[in-house]
């Protein structure tokens, strides 16, 4: 028997209120901040992740789904978003709008990583990009947009992880003190830690190796080598959380998993939702447009995903909104009586009224039953007398109380009380 492929769900009926629920959400919160719209492909050529994201890292080592099409082009489904938005945003001439340029995506990324609780080889994600301002403000305004959609969504005990990762003129310095310190432990080292050594030093910090976390709690801090640009920088988007009573703590073993950062990188952390508290991160990629082929442009952004957003709001308690469904059924009795109930099932979702045509000749009291479990308001019910005498028998579920309504008047009086009872 077929099943999903492993690392893959299916997103079931049952789930669809939250999957709803917040994405909703993700539209309403971008439009409070002028976020516009981008979709962007699901593939891309392979040399774009392997530039933007940067090798040394998991994604380009170990994790995207590559493949060679039929023409012979390298490509790459996306596993992450922003590549592909800088791209867009060069590929169409973005950098004149007026600035900074808001964008945000919703969709699904692939990563061939370990499956495990809320992680997928295929999920989702909300995606986020502010394009054009170095000003730190804006970086507050990106953090905003996570702490808004988290707070609406009911998440309790929310604060930022700070840090500052630097840019190309003190990284350098950071990355040489970071490579002294640990050449000093490499026989401490696995295989993979060994190699980041070698070619990007900043993972090392994000590493999970039992052995090598007394290391990192002694490694040099990034904040120590900030040039003045980036520790101001620092310091005025701190002042900004702290007017704004947003918590935060810097945290210096904070560098993201990707390349592409400059200066803040962040995470949302929330209680209650289990070992794994973070609920977004991000960063400023201040190169990563030109690094691309476009001129210079300063951005920042973050990842949510959808998956581990409804997985958490599960853990926390919190019901979504449920789903409208139908509330009226029409039951014919006997062939003379279908295409009266087909006609009137139409007139009633053309007034807006969810409604379902009872199917196959069945009885009344079998009819009645499907009705009941469809968890409709009212069930009409068409039979010949009805239809002789020009009426319909309208019967209320919740209380079994049938009344005989006229029916060239049964659309609006339908309408009446779905309405008043929604």
């Amino acid at each position: 028997m077929y099943q999903a492929v492993k690392g893959t769900q299916d997103i079931l009926p049952a789930d669809r209120a939250y999957w709803r629920y917040v994405t909703e959400q993700m539209h309403a919160v971008s439009a409070l901040f002028g976020l516009q719209q981008i979709d962007t492909p699901i593939f891309e050529e392979t040399s774009l992740f392997v530039r933007g994201v940067g090798e040394g890292t998991d994604i380009v080592d170990k994790e995207m789904y590559s493949f060679q099409d039929k023409g012979g082009d390298d490509l790459t489904l996306r596993p992450e978003f922003t590549a592909g938005v800088m791209r867009a945003f060069i590929e169409h001439g973005m950098h004149v709008l007026p600035r900074p340029v808001k964008l945000y995506s919703i969709g699904p990324i692939f990563r061939h990583e370990a499956p495990q609780a809320g992680r997928y080889r295929q999920f989702h994600q909300f995606n986020v990009e502010m394009l054009g301002e170095m000003d730190p403000a804006v970086d507050l305004d990106v953090m905003s947009v996570a702490w808004m959609l988290l707070t609406r969504l009911g998440y309790r005990g929310l604060n930022f992880q700070l840090n500052s990762t630097g840019c190309r003129k003190c990284r350098p310095g950071y990355r040489a003190a970071l490579v002294d310190y640990f050449k000093a432990y490499e026989d401490r080292l696995g295989d993979v830690d060994r190699r980041r050594l070698a070619i990007n030093p900043l993972r090392l910090l994000d590493s999970k190796e039992p052995a090598v976390q007394p290391l990192l709690d002694a490694a040099p801090h990034s904040a120590d080598h900030l040039c003045d640009e980036c520790a101001t920088h620092l310091a005025g988007l701190r002042g900004y959380l702290a007017a704004l009573g947003m918590p935060y703590t810097i945290n210096f073993r904070l560098v993201r998993g990707l390349d592409y950062y400059t200066k803040t990188v962040f995470e949302v952390w929330a209680e209650g939702i289990g070992s794994q508290s973070a609920v977004c991160g991000g960063g400023r990629y201040d190169g990563l447009v030109e690094e691309l082929g476009g001129p210079p442009t300063p951005g920042i952004g973050f990842a949510m995903g959808i998956e581990r957003v409804i997985a958490s709001l599960k853990q926390q308690g919190i019901t979504p909104p449920a789903l409208a469904e139908p509330r009226v059924q029409v039951s014919p009795l006997g062939e003379a009586a279908r295409l009266p109930a087909i006609r009137l099932v139409n007139d009633l979702r053309a007034a807006e009224i969810g409604a379902l045509l009872a199917f196959g000749g069945r009885s009344l009291k079998s009819q009645l039953k499907s009705a009941d479990k469809a968890g409709v308001a009212y069930t009409v019910i068409l039979g010949d007398t009805e239809l002789a005498n020009g009426v319909a028998v309208v019967r209320d579920m919740a209380s079994s109380q049938q009344e005989t309504v006229a029916a060239d008047g049964i659309v609006d009086w339908l309408r009446a009380r779905v309405i008043r009872n929604t």
